[in-house]
């Protein structure tokens, strides 16, 4: 009878015990639960996707919506998924209670307030993305996240200096556009996984640190819209995976060095426009095969273009206004010839420079495929250039503050695609022509300080609804 009893008795608690595991995979893991619910009650309004109507004590919170969790009992959160849910309020430090969390991703909503320290505790972190919120403060230390490999706290309102201590096999830093002051830290380059930084449109001053050098797999670094100062980092040419590079909108000066682009022969955007760089441009340019962008506007560069140019046979947009750039004769302009060999070629910019004389015919030759052709404030002089005819593709064509003459040509009303015509400060005379009725795409033609005649009562009979600047043009 003892032994009848003894049996019954290890049944029932071999019984209760399956209830409690079977409860625990019911439900989970109550830390996770609760953290998510404070997490929840920071949140002070929704957009209209009512992103918390399954989180509720109903529903199992790895059901809920942006959660995931681990299938493997205990039931644990390893992502949190809440991009452009339309939350406002600010993030609960809770959060760090998560311990499984291997993913938080919060991109795109109003969260305001500091980032918790307690999330820089997350033993298994990878993916961490706050952009595009309206964080502040200082951005906490992540030395702790061994696991970290991208970080992303893009478009806030965050300032202090740049970390000098992050997770050593992170590869991914974003934290462009924010309120950063200090140096470029040079422990960055002791990471060496690191295969993106973009630290533009801050305050940062100085330079990028030599140790750079040591960036092996360094693809992408951006650091343009700030205030780094000196020569052309030198650490860069060490660089040879580079596909990305811009340093634009910044106060480096000198030289660019000659063998750039023999040095990082990856490349396909280059951005060093708004600096104080000078010389002519670097020779090594053309052996860029794989450059798509190219932009050297607003420095102080003299000197021709390269005939060798149309070896960049992928270019998409190349902008050099606002230089010290010459042609005047026609070798000088035997540039336009080598460009035609860039097929692919979107955008061209050479105005505010110092080209003069007639515009070859050769601009005929230029890509099919080019939509924005800039050669405004040079010293052009001539007929209306001919050799746009051919580009029938255009939407925006600025030829203002120069001195071309005669008369607008009818061909112009071929242009179907145009939106945009900047003629102003020119000697353009005559009548418009009345093919300009034909481009319905047009939204604005500039014609300020010319000597047409018979204008107004050429506009009368255009039928062009979206034509909402004609006459004028920008200050």
């Amino acid at each position: 009878m003892k032994a009848a009893r003894l049996l019954l008795w290890v049944l029932a608690a071999c019984s209760a015990h399956v209830v409690i595991c079977n409860t625990s995979i019911s439900y989970g893991n109550e830390t996770d639960r609760l953290s998510l619910l404070a997490f929840k009650d920071a949140i002070i309004s929704l957009g209209p996707q009512q992103t918390f109507m399954s989180w509720n004590h109903s529903t199992h919170f790895c059901n809920w919506e942006g959660v995931l969790c681990r299938v493997k009992a205990p039931r644990r959160v390893t992502s949190l998924n809440l991009t452009s849910r339309g939350l406002v309020g600010h993030i609960s430090p809770s959060l760090g209670n998560l311990t499984f969390m291997r993913s938080l991703v919060l991109t795109e909503n109003t969260l305001a307030g500091e980032i918790p320290p307690s999330l820089g505790h997350l033993p298994r972190l990878q993916t961490f993305l706050l952009n595009s919120n309206m964080l502040q403060g200082r951005v906490p230390s992540f030395a702790n996240c061994s696991k970290l490999k991208v970080m992303d706290v893009s478009k806030n309102n965050l300032v202090g200096h740049l970390h000098a201590n992050l997770p050593l096999y992170l590869q991914v830093l974003h934290v462009w556009s924010n309120n950063l002051t200090g140096t470029i830290p040079a422990t960055l380059a002791n990471i060496t996984t690191l295969t993106q930084i973009n630290c533009q449109d801050n305050h940062i001053k100085g330079n990028i640190p030599s140790e750079f050098a040591h960036l092996s797999s360094l693809q992408h670094l951006s650091a343009s819209a700030n205030r780094l100062s000196g020569r052309f980092p030198q650490a860069i040419l060490n660089l040879s995976t580079l596909t990305i590079l811009e340093l634009a909108a910044n106060g480096l000066s000198g030289e660019v060095p000659p063998n750039l682009f023999t040095s990082l022969p990856d490349l396909q955007i280059l951005f060093l426009g708004g600096n104080l760089f000078l010389g002519h441009l670097p020779s090594s340019f053309t052996n860029a095969s794989n450059i798509q962008a190219l932009d050297l506007s607003r420095n102080n560069f003299t000197g021709l273009m390269p005939t060798t140019i149309g070896k960049l046979t992928k270019l998409l947009s190349l902008n050099l206004e606002n230089n010290e750039l010459q042609a005047h004769n026609r070798e000088d302009w035997e540039f336009l010839n080598s460009l035609g060999n860039c097929t692919e070629l979107q955008m061209f910019s050479m105005g505010y420079n110092h080209l003069s004389g007639h515009v070859p015919s050769s601009l005929g030759n230029l890509s099919s495929q080019l939509q924005e052709l800039y050669l405004t404030n040079n010293q052009l002089s001539g007929d209306f250039p001919s050799g746009i005819a051919n580009l029938r593709n255009l939407i925006f064509v600025a030829l203002g503050r120069n001195n071309f003459t005669g008369v607008v040509p009818m061909w112009i009303g071929t242009l179907k695609a145009v939106q945009v015509i900047g003629l102003f400060k020119n000697f353009f005379a005559g009548a418009l022509p009345s093919s300009l009725s034909n481009l319905t795409q047009l939204g604005a033609l500039y014609l300020r300080s010319n000597q047409f005649t018979g204008r107004s009562h050429t506009i009368k009979l255009w039928k062009l609804s979206n034509a909402s600047n004609i006459g004028h043009f920008p200050q």
